[in-house]
């Protein structure tokens, strides 16, 4: 296991070090060239104008359109996902969503509301002492680390930082959320899956800190799409992730287990393939702030949901989840997006007796009628709510029907459930 620490200006790339986790099962359709995914897609161009402009009495277009039908869906989403991901046209329709998401949502779709552990609120700065960097003017909410509440206080015009740790939630595209780890005391920041260079850098500067990582869980532009702006504008940020996803701009690949440590902040990479091949997810170390561990799940854990498996099986994601139910319960999960409320939907679909599920339901329709964020959750709650970590239960298991239930191999038979659970997922009116 090694470590990464920051912030020491580097001139040379440093080589990571640490046993790499075994890679995601690949797919032979994630290797095809560039070429034959834009021949593959003219040639499907072409046969849809062939179909479209054939009589209608033709027994040849009768039997193409219905085996076209029967091939093309899967055929046609393995090569848009390839080309989102491998080419430039993914760079453009990812462009075209943030200018969509600015235009609609100028303040971001939600309000989000900061974190800040170690209990004690910033105090006023003597009059004699030298000057300080100070804070803008606004609403501190300050936590308690046991019962996660927060209280607001109006800080005077300078304070005094105590060593603590800062959450930002980013509210970012239509339902992404970036994230800002911020050392109170060191006035340093770590940025998570910056989508938007704009929204980030706003919250840096109204913040007074110096970004020195960015920490990206996978390469999907609604997570990376910053890396390049953000790394440009400060010129010592150090751009973190996985070697086997292809991230943009990754200047310092991290292995499973590893720890980037930025002042105070130690924040550990967990390999969590199936999302993608080289996704990570982040667990920020509560213990020296007296309080919770943080974890920024990107695409593999929502609030009573999962991402789907897109470069994967089953049995991957599967491993995965339980990498993070491994965690202490009162863990709190930081997702990627704002699913909370469809999410929930779904698992009154699959779970519809869940009085835990119920009554956050009613609590995320409160937070959702005003636009309020909805993270974080915390590892317990998704434990007792959420179906994609509850695969080791009877009740969902005869709720789903013949065919999954106990076998020798009991990994086998959650994987079947997990896999019937996302198709169910995937075709609810939901996300």
């Amino acid at each position: 296991m090694g470590a990464w620490a920051v912030p020491l200006p580097s001139n040379a790339r440093p080589r990571p070090h640490g046993p790499l986790r075994a890679p995601a099962p690949s797919m032979a359709w994630q290797s095809w060239p560039a070429a034959f995914l834009w021949v593959a897609s003219c040639g499907l161009l072409l046969l849809v104008l062939a179909l479209v402009l054939s009589p209608r009495s033709c027994r040849a277009r009768r039997t193409l359109r219905g085996l076209f039908m029967a091939r093309s869906k899967r055929l046609f989403f393995r090569i848009g996902y390839s080309l989102y991901t491998r080419t430039w046209l993914g760079y453009l329709f990812y462009r075209q969503q943030l200018r969509r998401a600015r235009n609609r949502y100028p303040k971001g779709h939600s309000r989000t509301q900061p974190r800040l552990f170690n209990g004690e609120l910033w105090l006023p700065w003597p009059a004699s002492a030298p000057a300080v960097r100070t804070h803008p003017p606004c609403l501190l909410p300050v936590t308690c680390p046991l019962l996660l509440g927060s209280l607001s206080v109006s800080p005077p015009t300078a304070h005094l930082c105590p060593p603590g740790v800062k959450v930002l939630p980013i509210p970012v595209l239509s339902d992404n959320y970036s994230y800002l780890i911020i050392d109170t005391q060191a006035r340093l920041a770590v940025a998570v899956d910056p989508s938007d260079p704009q929204a980030v850098q706003a919250s840096i500067e109204k913040e007074g800190v110096t970004l020195v990582a960015i920490l990206c869980t996978h390469k999907h532009w609604d997570h990376s799409g910053g890396n390049r702006d953000l790394s440009r504008r400060h010129q010592d940020c150090r751009v973190y992730g996985s070697p086997q996803d292809g991230i943009p701009h990754l200047t310092h690949p991290l292995c499973h287990q590893e720890v980037v440590s930025v002042g105070r902040l130690q924040i550990r990479a967990l390999a969590t393939p199936g999302h993608t091949q080289g996704h990570l997810v982040y667990l920020l170390d509560g213990e020296p702030y007296k309080g919770p561990s943080c974890l920024f799940s990107g695409d593999l854990l929502f609030l009573s949901g999962c991402g789907r498996t897109f470069e994967g099986t089953a049995e991957t994601m599967l491993s995965s989840l339980d990498t993070v139910l491994g965690l202490g319960d009162d863990t709190l999960l930081w997702p990627g997006h704002e699913y909370a409320e469809e999410n929930l939907g779904f698992a009154g679909v699959v779970e519809p007796e869940n009085l835990a599920r119920e009554r956050k339901m009613q609590w995320v329709q409160r937070q959702r009628m005003e636009r309020r964020s909805t993270c974080p959750s915390t590892l317990g709650e998704e434990r007792s709510y959420n179906p994609f970590l509850r695969t080791h239960c009877l009740v969902l298991q005869e709720a789903l029907g013949p065919g999954i239930g106990p076998t020798e191999d009991d990994d086998y038979s959650r994987a079947q459930l997990l896999e019937k659970l996302r198709r169910l997922k995937d075709l609810h009116k939901s996300k």
